[in-house]
């Protein structure tokens, strides 16, 4: 669907809708327009339509470019061309035309086109202003009064309202309503006023017309991006591969956990065991020591007796000899050799520190 046409202001009347209220209304010739120039995307940067208004009288003069770029499409040379976006899917050909019809009642338009020229126009006509008083003697009435400051910036703003040219510019009426649209006579009447004098050119264009929707090539372009999920559909197949990472470590973990229990378990198993060793061993002593003694007592006795007396005799005997110079007396000894190891070491212990005073008392009596 192509978003407008163009079409050349008729006048100005007035109607009366269903309850009798009246209306104004401006009547505008509306196409046929021919389609001039088709603009791609590829060629030119951008899609759209070059339409041009048949008229009764076409250009009178024009360049052979003019021509030869008519003659394309099969028509003569025409007085106006413009462009317009179009969003319609099928195929549109040079040469194809288009009509009032494609407006329909109800429907909401916006009309370009150029105001009227009213030249050279004062601050209080061309933006409103006030002015001064009016009374006999006032030097300030309809003046543009300051403009600016003095120091700085020392220049007039841009912007800034002043007297000037006053219509000549192109206008747009927004969300006029469409009351009729006649096909058989190319004729779109529409709620309220239009810019422009009567005859002049003018641009209606569909109000509700999306700009984005007339470039198919763009919208065929737009659609493999929501089919771009393909790089998704990897993202989760790698992360499968990290899922089993995460069970390992989740692995890992209890062995370190069973690792720690049996560390505190340990100490805690022989503490109770060891009081229960301790109370076990305690009474066994107690009923041991009062067996001991009565087995070992004698034995202890029997083994003290010669320890004691053997360092007397031994010095009785050193004594002697050392008066008789007889020192035969070794054999007496013998019998005591015989009793185990372990009470001859005792007695070569106890006898060392006392039979130095024996040697020393034998030294002293030889002198």
């Amino acid at each position: 669907m192509i978003e407008g046409l163009i079409g050349k202001k008729i006048g100005m009347t007035q109607t009366f809708d269903e309850k009798g209220n009246v209306a104004p209304i401006t009547v505008i010739r509306v196409g046929p327009c021919t389609v001039i120039q088709k603009k791609t995307k590829e060629k030119d940067g951008y899609s759209a339509l070059q339409l041009g208004l048949i008229e009764e009288k076409g250009r009178k003069k024009a360049t052979k470019p003019l021509v030869g770029h008519y003659e394309k499409s099969g028509v003569p040379p025409m007085k106006i061309l413009r462009e317009f976006q179009f969003a319609e899917k099928g195929e549109v050909k040079e040469g194809d035309q288009f009509f009032v019809d494609i407006f329909q009642v109800g429907e909401r338009v916006d009309v370009v086109g150029m105001s009227k020229g009213k030249g050279f126009a004062g601050v209080v006509k061309r933006w409103g202003f006030h002015g001064g008083k009016a009374s006999h003697g006032s030097m300030f009435h309809r003046r543009p009064g300051s403009t600016g400051a003095s120091a700085f910036p020392s220049r007039v703003m841009k912007g800034k309202k002043l007297p000037g040219q006053l219509g000549n510019s192109r206008v747009t009426v927004k969300n006029l309503k469409v009351i009729q649209a006649d096909k058989e006579n190319n004729l779109l009447v529409v709620k309220g006023s239009v810019p422009g004098a009567s005859g002049g050119y003018l641009l209606i264009k569909k109000a509700s017309f999306n700009p984005e929707a007339s470039f198919p090539d763009q919208i065929k372009a737009e659609q493999p991006l929501p089919e771009k999920p393909k790089l998704e559909k990897p993202e989760p197949e790698h992360r499968k591969p990290e899922e089993p990472k995460a069970e390992k470590v989740e692995a890992k973990e209890p062995e370190a956990e069973v690792a720690e229990k049996p560390i505190p378990e340990e100490p805690e198993e022989p503490k109770p065991e060891k009081p229960e060793i301790e109370e076990s061993e305690k009474p066994t002593p107690e009923k041991a020591e009062p067996e001991e003694p009565e087995g070992e007592a004698p034995q202890q006795a029997e083994v003290e007796e010669p320890e004691k007396h053997t360092p007397e005799k031994a010095e009785e005997t050193e004594a002697e000899e050392a008066e008789s110079g007889e020192p035969e007396k070794p054999s007496a000894e013998k019998p005591e050799s015989e009793e185990p190891e372990i009470e001859e070491a005792k007695k070569s212990e106890q006898s060392k520190p006392e039979s130095s005073e024996p040697d020393s008392s034998k030294k002293e009596k030889k002198e």
